[in-house]
């Protein structure tokens, strides 16, 4: 009986809590909102664990109601007083953060939250971790500077460990974001949104999160697989380590041990794995890691972690044209053009179950692949493509635009790169170098894509080049509908709203080529739009069955052109965004236009392995 009455006064506590906590947020007056907006938990949104490449169970969310505060820009001294609450990690331009201000380059953004650390921290490292944080973070744990972070993609850490003061932690985080005043990436967003691009986000945009680790710690791992060979090249970067630690590695496949490892922290560990199972899209087999480091035999950190045995190529047809290849067989890559916005979340989908629902919708239809468009997203999204075997393009977000542009292949005299700063170039190479590292251990991810056409297009060659030294385990597809170069494995061309590609008789003999946008078949539909009125799209229609009758008559071109050499094909796109109205759903999630199971009807016929073959 005692029991009882203490398990329900926690639980009238926790739902006062609740209450307090809803109180003090509600979504800024938005325009139209997706059906998870209504399941946001403020008290704890977003909560799953953000790191599924590198796990640990001493871990605490910091996701929730912060304080915030706008100032000018020009002074570092924090705010006397802050203005209201945020939830965290919703930008705060977006209707979920509660505030729905737009920042600037003349503004910063204040953040500030404490905290009570877990008894299971004491004694350890404690890491201060953001998902993303867009653009420059300067962060402050206890009235002391943590570090600063530049790059508003890729995720950052801090160790806190000096700052921390018995009691109350108080973190203290200062953003500025010049959006498109600055040259850094910035993907789609513009202060003034129109047409293709869309509203700025600032700030926090993904989860921010402590983890406690012991004074010597696995701080990342990289896994790249030699599908021939059977093997898993795998290396553990040990924080605190001494010349005598081991790194041991274990293989797992449904929960039993098939292959192991060991090696010192740093090297390169090969593993050979007895009778590998391949990763593809209709077997998307993972097999799990386990690290553990040892000194003098005592074990001192574990983190768990997994791979994909996969093989990404390219190989000549019986006609001479380079065919992208997975696992030494061509696979067709067809798939939309994903932007991954949110009319309430903006950068960030409401819940982890909508994080989801796209890479599954997507599948309903017949795609296997995913364009993630100038944007990157949570490691958590990459993991579901792993789980459910989609092939990703992943772009480079594009920023300081200002090259000039010519789309067609083959033209010279037209487009040029744009000559950047030397700080707008090492920006660009910073972000892009980090990006790549950090999701290097994907195996989802297929292709990277450094330029999207000529937004901000610059030193092609050498930096194509670069990127395929950064990771010489996938295919580089230098300019996506750009500045056409040689450099890199792919041709690629944007056509709207036809399907079309390269002649392959003139560039088919050294690069794969694809169809790396096309489509855009807009219908807008009353209530599920962002503006009431022009809207756009490529090629509009009046109803749902004009809209199937054109985008069926494309799927039915694009047999032949795989016949004569295309790889790949990118429809524009997965949802309407903002004023963009040529989704496959509407922009709320709420309206599939075409039936899933209709779409996928029509699609088998593009994965005809008849269709190609292979030069033997």
């Amino acid at each position: 009986m005692k029991q009882l009455a203490t398990l329900m006064l926690l639980c009238a506590a926790t739902l006062n809590s609740y209450a307090q906590t809803t109180t003090q947020w509600k979504p800024a007056e938005g325009r139209i909102s997706t059906p998870w907006a209504a399941k946001v938990n403020p008290a704890a949104p977003l909560p799953e664990y953000p790191r599924p490449q590198l796990v640990r169970n001493t871990w605490m969310n910091l996701n929730g109601l912060w304080d915030y505060s706008l100032l000018p820009q020009g002074g570092d001294a924090r705010p006397a007083n802050f203005d209201g609450k945020i939830l965290v990690p919703f930008a705060v331009e977006s209707s979920l953060s509660g505030v729905a201000k737009t920042v600037g380059k003349d503004s910063v953004l204040w953040y500030r939250r404490t905290v009570t650390l877990p008894r299971n921290f004491n004694g350890q490292k404690v890491l201060l971790h953001f998902g993303a944080v867009d653009w420059q973070a300067d962060v402050y744990v206890n009235g002391k500077p943590a570090g600063t972070h530049k790059g508003g993609y890729d995720p950052f850490s801090f160790d806190i460990t000096p700052h921390l003061k018995r009691g109350q932690q108080e973190i203290v985080v200062r953003v500025w974001d010049p959006s498109d005043d600055g040259p850094q990436p910035r993907g789609k967003q513009v202060k003034r949104p129109h047409g293709i691009w869309y509203t700025p986000v600032t700030g926090i945009w993904q989860t921010v999160w402590l983890e406690a680790v012991p004074q010597t710690y696995i701080s990342e791992t990289k896994q790249t697989p030699d599908f021939d060979s059977k093997q898993v090249t795998v290396q553990a970067q040990v924080a605190g380590a001494q010349a005598s630690d081991v790194v041991q590695v274990s293989v797992m496949a449904g929960g039993a041990e098939v292959a192991k490892g060991q090696g010192s922290p740093g090297s390169d560990i090969t593993i050979t794995v007895p009778n590998g199972r391949a990763w593809s899209p209709k077997d998307p087999f993972l097999y799990d890691l386990k690290y553990t480091v040892l000194r003098n035999g005592r074990k001192l950190d574990e983190a768990k972690s997994y791979f994909a045995l996969r093989k990404v190529s390219m190989a000549p047809d019986a006609a001479g044209i380079q065919r992208m290849l997975l696992n030494n067989e061509f696979v067709f890559h067809f798939g939309p053009l994903d932007q991954g916005w949110w009319p309430d979340g903006l950068y960030t989908a409401p819940t982890d179950e909508a994080l989801k629902y796209d890479i599954e919708q997507t599948l309903a239809m017949g795609f296997n692949t995913i364009r993630k468009h100038v944007k990157t997203e949570p490691a958590r999204w990459y993991r579901y493509c792993d789980e459910m075997g989609v092939l990703v393009w992943q772009d480079m977000p594009s920023g300081d635009l200002g090259a000039r542009w010519e789309s067609r292949p083959g033209i010279v005299g037209l487009g040029r790169d744009m000559e950047r700063k030397p700080e707008s170039e090492q920006i660009f190479r910073t972000e892009w170098a980090e990006i790549m590292k950090d999701l290097h251990n994907f195996p989802s991810i297929v292709v990277w894509v450094p330029f999207n056409e000529a937004w901000g297009q610059f030193k092609t060659a050498e930096l194509v080049e670069w990127t395929v030294k950064q990771d010489p385990s996938r295919l580089v597809n230098g300019a996506s509908g750009g500045n056409f170069t040689t450099t890199g494995h792919i041709m690629d061309l944007h056509n709207y709203p036809e399907p079309a590609m390269p002649d392959p008789k003139i560039y088919g003999a050294k690069q794969a080529i694809v169809l790396g946008e096309y489509g855009g078949l807009g219908l807008p539909l009353e209530g599920h739009t962002w503006q009431d009125k022009n809207n756009w799209g490529y090629q509009n229609f009046k109803n749902k069955e004009e809209l199937y009758q054109r985008y069926a008559a494309f799927i039915d071109r694009i047999p032949a052109l795989i016949r004569n050499g295309l790889s790949g094909a990118i429809y524009t796109q997965t949802t309407d965004v903002e004023i963009e109205t040529n989704g496959l759903m509407t922009y709320d999630r709420q309206v599939m236009k075409i039936p899933a199971e209709q779409l996928k009807g029509i699609t088998q016929k593009l994965y005809d392995a008849s269709l190609v073959r292979l030069k033997q």
